[in-house]
């Protein structure tokens, strides 16, 4: 299984890079420090619930759908980096 993109990226590359934004520019209109903007989308930091009703409110998809992309991306991850044993409950003696 492929770990899904980080929102972060489609956030580079499907809307600043395909609308020739700057991030700088994205990070005012968002309302957000051009920092933090930044972290997101170098996948330095995950795209938070506040970010997403940002992006929603600047037309730029849903909330919904950006922390849905984001939960998709950390799932993956947990799995991918394995649990220590677990067992289903009702098998505990």
């Amino acid at each position: 299984m492929t770990n899904p993109e980080h929102p972060g990226a489609i956030l580079r590359e499907d809307v600043l890079a395909a609308l020739g934004i700057s991030v700088s520019a994205a990070a005012e209109s968002f309302g957000v420090s051009r920092v933090t903007l930044s972290r997101v989308i170098i996948e330095h930091a995950r795209n938070s619930p506040n970010l997403a009703v940002r992006l929603e409110s600047a037309g730029v998809g849903t909330a919904q759908g950006w922390r849905a992309m984001q939960t998709a991306h950390d799932l993956a991850g947990e799995r991918a980096a394995g649990l220590p044993k677990v067992r289903r409950l009702g098998t505990v003696a």
